[in-house]
């Protein structure tokens, strides 16, 4: 079968995502022809990105997140405003992700959590499958545990999930424990999707820990707790424009570019990981039995949830920043272990392809040939 991917460009999670994904569906025989991304202004796509996806990549503007100025926290108002302001912008980018469905007739469309997918597959109705698959689609599991006290950013959380998978004939939840598919509400739980490098790795302890922000407003704070506490390394990685690929502002604290091949490597050595509650990071360290502390964005719901699951797992602890001393005096008295997490995780092939098998079997609609000028916005 043809695949096309929609990918949200907004932190590596989904773009990682999307290298994995296209590796399994390669070794199964099938193809992906092309991958829209979406872009931002306030961070570019990595190289390790363009150089693991074979198909063309093609980039589009996309709603993404305005954050404060200390380039920390999200603000959901100015987010908002933004994005509507830039609407003519986005129905472009419909536009152009309409033309490469008519040029490359996909078979499915899989949208890795970007708003656009589910806007397109709604307004245009392409005669393909429509797949999306994440972690946030795990909100309608009745396991999944939501964050208390943020009654308008849950309800934003929730439409925007809805969004993203409007008119979606699967939806693929990741989660990072085994819970039961709900086939019934085309809801499939698979394990996390992670790199098949993470699987070669042979993970040791170092005397480091390893931290990385989807926010570089966050290198501050970093900055200044190495600075108070020369005794305890830190490497992190960030993707803050113009500082160099190793940035050292002190002996005990090393900043890189994102790197995928170095970032892996570091995760496999260090002795426990910090980040922001990114799920697909947490995964990674999970995988490798690593502790970790993850410090929600602050405004961003969907990190909130992923704290709690964090500590519900086993998997480590979180807190309100990037406390390495904490985290240091708690993995002198406590032991978390994930074990459990690798073979959850080494069983994603098998439960994707049975996923993929059961759809070969079905009779896919082709895509119609309909003229690409064809939109039903053009009145």
């Amino acid at each position: 079968m043809k695949f096309l991917f929609i990918v949200q460009g907004e932190g590596r999670g989904h773009m990682t995502q999307a290298i994995s994904l296209s590796q399994q569906l390669e070794v199964m025989g099938h193809e992906v022809s092309a991958v829209c991304i979406g872009k931002s202004e306030r961070r570019e796509i990595p190289e390790f990105v363009k150089k693991s996806l074979t198909a063309k990549i093609h980039h589009i503007e996309s709603p993404n997140f305005i954050t404060d100025k200390k380039n920390k926290g999200i603000r959901i108002g100015k987010t908002i405003l933004f994005n509507i302001s830039n609407s003519v912008k986005f129905l472009k980018s419909l536009k152009t992700i309409h033309h490469l469905v008519i040029t490359h007739q996909p078979d499915v469309i899989i949208n890795f959590y970007d708003i656009l997918g589910g806007i397109y597959n709604a307004l245009y109705k392409p005669n393909a499958q429509f797949w999306v698959i994440g972690h946030q689609y795990l909100i309608e599991h009745p396991d999944f545990k939501f964050a208390e006290g943020q009654v308008i950013q849950k309800l934003l959380f929730q439409i925007n999930t809805k969004i993203t998978a409007l008119g979606a004939n699967k939806k693929l939840a990741l989660s990072s424990i085994p819970l039961k598919s709900l086939e019934g509400n085309n809801l499939y739980i698979l394990p996390p999707l992670l790199r098949k490098k993470i699987t070669l790795l042979d993970p040791e302890s170092g005397d480091f820990y390893l931290t990385y922000m989807v926010n570089p407003g966050y290198g501050d704070e970093v900055m200044d707790f190495a600075r108070k506490n020369t005794h305890i390394k830190i490497e992190a990685f960030w993707d803050k424009k113009g500082f160099p690929k190793e940035y050292s502002p002190l002996p005990n604290l090393i900043f890189h570019q994102v790197d995928e091949n170095l970032f892996l490597q570091k995760m496999a050595n260090c002795k426990g990981f910090l980040s922001t509650a990114g799920f697909e990071s947490i995964c990674e360290a999970m995988y490798l039995n690593k502790p970790v502390m993850v410090v929600p964005v602050q405004g961003q719901y969907e990190q909130a949830c992923n704290a709690i699951e964090t500590e519900a797992s086993g998997a480590g602890i979180q807190n309100k920043r990037f406390d390495f001393k904490l985290f240091d005096d708690i993995l002198q008295t406590r032991i978390f272990d994930t074990s459990f997490s690798k073979p959850w995780t080494d069983k994603f092939p098998a439960l994707f392809e049975k996923i993929i098998a059961e759809q070969s079997r079905a009779n896919l609609p082709k895509p119609s040939q309909y003229p690409i000028e064809y939109s039903p916005l053009a009145n």
